[in-house]
């Protein structure tokens, strides 16, 4: 709430009060003519009336942008918080009221679909890359080597050469 905004309106509205009251004090001086100092309290009633309209509908305004990022965060939160599986909690619900009333389906739900089938799945695939990184990782600790003979026919030069002997 934009409470610095109500102590300004509050203290216009106190200093519009303090003017009236000035004025009527004014109004029993003889020397003032009584009418003239009437017209211009309705003319201080009058701005204070602007003066309100103004705040209040600005604030009516201000007051709808607060409340529309007050509604859009907690949906956004709402959505972090909910858990995935509730949509087809939901749908269940759903298709089983409308049994009740007598109306088709809309969709089918597998009989004996199970919500943690996904998980089971996600945890099957996080081993399978775990065991396959393992491995790939014990293969590149231990380099492949020549065997001493196969190098030593090649002889120094053979890479040079395309890895061809010469008879």
């Amino acid at each position: 709430m934009k409470l610095h905004l109500f102590r300004e309106i509050v203290d216009l509205n106190q200093s519009f009060d303090r003017l009236i009251q000035g004025l009527e004090r004014l109004e029993s001086v003889p020397f003032f003519q009584r009418d003239l100092i009437q017209h211009a309290r309705s003319d201080v009633e009058i701005a204070r009336v602007y003066a309100n309209r103004e705040f209040f509908d600005s604030f009516e305004e201000i007051v709808e942008n607060d409340s529309k990022w007050a509604y859009r965060f907690q949906r956004a939160f709402d959505e972090k918080l909910k858990d995935r599986d509730d949509i087809y909690l939901e749908v269940r619900d759903s298709e089983e009221r409308r049994k009740r009333k007598g109306l088709p389906p809309r969709l089918v739900i597998l009989p004996d679909w199970d919500m943690s089938d996904e998980d089971r799945y996600d945890e099957e695939q996080t081993a399978k890359r775990k065991k396959s990184a393992a491995r790939r990782h014990r293969s590149d600790r231990k380099p492949r080597k020549k065997s001493r003979s196969a190098t030593q026919e090649a002889g120094p030069h053979a890479a040079s050469r395309g890895g061809q002997r010469r008879p």
